[in-house]
């Protein structure tokens, strides 16, 4: 069983050679860190927007139109802001790179993008033009799912390798810079286009507002009398890339990206954890990752919201996460208070300043400060910015559903060596979980694969699939409280996982096992509930209970409240492939020592509004039994277990029950090399020695094989009785052996050739058999892992290897064996 390549190769060193921006500041770069720089608030009333009904009429808004020269998709004429804004930084960002696309091939570079709200203009539009009794085009629905915007970018600039977007709400970018680093640290990418962006609506507005989050003036984070936040818009990109590679174009150096971090409060849906455990565990992992004490950070770019309870959470996590003393020795500045919050595309932007003051070595200020708050304690910088000499800073940001995400940055040429290269580990699947059509348990799921049993039903003229099932049965009232469909389904199947695997999260561990959640169309369910309401209603039609589950990651922040799982937590939304991607992404990070084990989820829930864009797409398929001309469209939740080998073995991993089945029918119908070089037969079981009869227990679990066996292949009485009857011929034979060797005793004693020179060997004896044993258990495992895995999503990992070692499967990464087309993850 042999490790991911990719993560044997020599560790890349990763720097940033280009950056693009757009804001409230202005439409580039300069604009950007001329006005931050400087201290200069451009939060400001905005324009484009009604604001009536809102406790406030301030926001960072981008005023200037972004005209860019890209184009992409346009139905009937309409232009998403969040797009716009993308395409105009990226242009900068690949501008101020000065290395084209061929120069470093078009395969080997990767787009990452993350955002929390980029699509949600073109749903609008869309439902609202359908509302009036127009018909607008249908693509408009192509515009909604975040994968858009990166395969948006992606078209324009030719970009071929990865491509995925990143969705944890207001950590998005952040996240997506960092596995922008990792796989090209990894080798799975030489250059990396990356960032993010959001785009302000009416409903992001209302939602805000319903919280009442939003502040009158503007934002004056770390300050006692702060009244809110105040949000933003725009964009923010980087070109990363491999530090090698850029001496050798010439490319400029402007930073080193170390090492990232992420992590889950499992708290609550909207606020941090008080005491910042989640986000300091976010900032230990990036400073392990990449090799810095804490004593070397000179300067923290804070997320700093201007909230209660957010500034002195995240007070608390900087003393925790860089320890009391380095905390205070280092400068602290929130962006926020002179751009607005950007959301999704905070986390980028916040790292284009922290890599400006790196180069400059000038830190920004604090705008709006006005009176120390005694829970703020730290070294904010409010008086203008402060010249001083930065090596190393850290870029906070945390997130809506509990997730945290945290980058160190170097100044270039301030470290001699690159980060150290982490403890590397093969990646194995443990535990599987699942919520379909054909049912709401692993074997329901088999027997539906194994005899081809369509699960789906015809509902006004489509092919759907639908999850029946009762919450009440898995989950008890509280626990279902204010969760959708979406988050159901990622929840019992987390645990159904985690149960499959015999891993139960405690204190000791549950900081170690991660959540990552795929989903395509993401949680429509909430978001049409809450988007109706202030569609037809206004600011008024905001209901506060439903808006925090209109975040992509908001399941994936239920599966860290309610399963308990804190470590590294993400959600990808690659349209058709996010399941897939999710399996991958799970795979790098275990692999890299960032968790000991990762949920990897897949789920989507189907609403009216899904069904009916589909159709008026023309791909959803008739009521044709085999589905010609379209696409069956089914929900589900599906979670695979992965851990690292080291952390499966010592705690004792064993297959289940149903991989104990697949193993004697592996057996029964191949034969196998035994550990004497026989054919390995079903009646050798565990406990049997090769050419003796089975131990009572051995034989009662050979029996309960083969009757299922009978049960799920249709061999009936025959297969059987075929096995039984070579079982049955062995005994005379046996009997015989025994009564020799009884004799012999007898006769002899239990000299050399007696029982004592038996015993000597049988230690040997045992050992070559369990090791054969294992093997063909464990092959058999992996085939029945293989063939449940292929059902997260129709473009599964094409490199999922049958091991055969002593586990059950290995995955290997997903870019460079199982690269997934660009075409192929359109949003649909």
């Amino acid at each position: 069983m042999a490790s991911p390549p990719e993560h044997s190769r020599q560790r890349q060193r990763v720097v940033v050679t280009g950056m693009g921006a757009i804001t409230s500041q202005g439409n580039s770069l300069e604009a950007f860190w001329d006005g931050v720089s400087h201290g200069r608030v451009a939060i400001r009333a905005v324009e484009h927007l009604p604001m009536d009904g809102y406790r406030t009429s301030l926001g960072g808004e981008v005023q200037d139109p972004a005209t860019a020269e890209h184009g992409y998709l346009n139905p009937d004429g309409f232009h998403d802001r969040a797009i716009d804004f993308t395409m105009k930084a990226a242009e900068e960002a690949m501008a101020n790179c000065g290395v084209q696309v061929g120069r470093i091939p078009a395969e080997r570079w990767g787009v990452v993008i993350g955002t929390c709200n980029a699509g949600l203009l073109a749903g609008e539009e869309w439902h609202v033009r359908r509302a009036r009794g127009e018909q607008p085009d249908p693509r408009l629905v192509l515009l909604v799912e975040p994968q858009a915007l990166a395969e948006a970018l992606s078209g324009a600039f030719d970009l071929r390798g990865p491509v995925l977007s990143v969705d944890t709400a207001c950590a998005a970018s952040a996240n997506a810079i960092g596995y922008a680093g990792e796989l090209i640290r990894s080798g799975q990418a030489d250059a990396v286009l990356t960032g993010g962006a959001d785009a302000f609506s009416d409903i992001l507005y209302a939602g805000f507002n319903s919280l009442e989050s939003l502040s009158p003036e503007p934002a004056a984070p770390y300050s006692r009398d702060r009244k809110g936040l105040s949000l933003g818009e725009g964009s923010g990109m980087l070109v990363l890339m491999r530090e090698d590679l850029a001496r050798e174009h010439g490319a400029p150096v402007l930073a080193e990206i170390l090492g990232y971090g992420l992590s889950a409060d499992g708290y609550h849906p909207t606020a941090p954890h008080p005491e910042g455990r989640g986000a300091a565990r976010a900032i230990q992992t990036a400073l392990s990752q990449g090799g810095v004490s804490p004593s070397e950070v000179g300067y923290v770019n804070s997320h700093g919201t201007g909230t209660a309870k957010n500034d002195p959470a995240e007070t608390a996590a900087t003393k925790v996460g860089l320890g009391e003393d380095a905390a205070r020795k280092a400068a602290v500045s929130s962006t926020k208070s002179m751009i607005g919050h950007l959301l999704g595309g905070a986390g980028a932007i916040e790292a284009i300043s922290t890599v400006s003051t790196l180069a400059n070595q000038l830190a920004p200020p604090t705008a709006n400060y006005t009176e120390a708050d005694p829970e703020c304690d730290l070294d904010y910088i409010t008086e203008g910015p402060r010249e001083m000499a930065i090596d190393v800073a850290v870029s906070n940001n945390f997130a809506f559903g509990g997730a945290n995400a945290s980058i160190v940055f170097a100044r270039a040429g301030a470290r001699t060596e690159g980060p150290p290269t982490p403890n590397l580990d093969r990646v194995v699947i443990t535990g599987l979980g699942a919520l379909t059509p054909a049912g709401t348990d692993l074997e329901s799921l088999w027997q539906a694969y194994s005899s081809g049993r369509d699960c789906t039903s015809v509902e006004d003229g489509g092919r759907l699939g639908r999850v029946e099932f009762s919450a009440a049965d898995f989950l008890g009232p509280k626990e279902r409280k204010r969760v959708d469909r979406l988050g159901l389904f990622s929840i019992i199947a987390s645990r159904q996982a985690l149960a499959d695997a015999g891993l139960e999260p405690t204190d000791e561990n549950r900081t170690r096992i991660g959540a990552i959640l795929g989903t395509g169309v993401g949680p429509m369910e909430s978001m049409e509930d809450f988007a109706v309401g202030v569609i037809d209603e206004g600011a008024g039609g905001a209901n506060p209970a439903v808006f925090p589950n209109t975040v992509y990651n908001a399941a994936g922040g239920q599966v860290a409240l309610k399963v308990g799982v804190l470590g590294s937590a993400s959600t990808v939304t690659v349209g058709h492939a996010a399941g897939a991607v999710s399996l991958c992404y799970g795979c790098d990070l275990a692999a890299t020592d960032h968790a000991d084990a990762v949920l990897c989820l897949g789920a989507d829930s189907l609403t009216d509004t899904v069904v009916t864009a589909y159709r008026e797409l023309g791909i959803l398929a008739g009521a044709s039994s085999n589905g010609s001309g379209g696409i069956a469209l089914a929900e589900a939740g599906v979670a695979v277990l992965i851990e690292r080998l080291g952390f499966a073995r010592a705690r004792g991993s064993h297959p289940r029950r149903g991989a104990r089945l697949r193993h004697h029918l592996r057996r029964t119908r191949h034969r196998t090399r035994g550990p004497r070089g026989r054919g390995a037969r079903a009646c050798d079981a565990p406990g049997a020695r090769p050419g003796r009869r089975a131990p009572a227990g051995a034989r009662r679990r050979v029996g309960c094989a083969l009757r299922a066996v009978g049960r799920r292949r249709g061999r009936g009485e025959g297969a059987r009785a075929r096995v039984r009857r070579r079982c049955e011929g062995q005994r005379p034979q046996a009997r015989a052996r025994r009564a020799d060797g009884r004799r012999r005793v007898a006769e002899h004693g239990a000299g050399d050739l007696g029982v004592g020179a038996r015993q000597r060997r049988r230690p040997r004896a045992r050992q070559q058999h369990l090791a054969g044993r294992d093997q063909r258990r464990d092959r058999a495992r992996a085939v029945r892992r293989l063939a449940l895995t292929k059902l997260i999503e129709a473009t599964p990992p094409a490199d999922l290897i049958c091991a055969r070692g002593r586990h059950p499967c290995q995955l290997g990464s997903v870019w460079r064996a199982a690269r997934i087309p660009s075409a192929s993850v359109r949003p649909v």
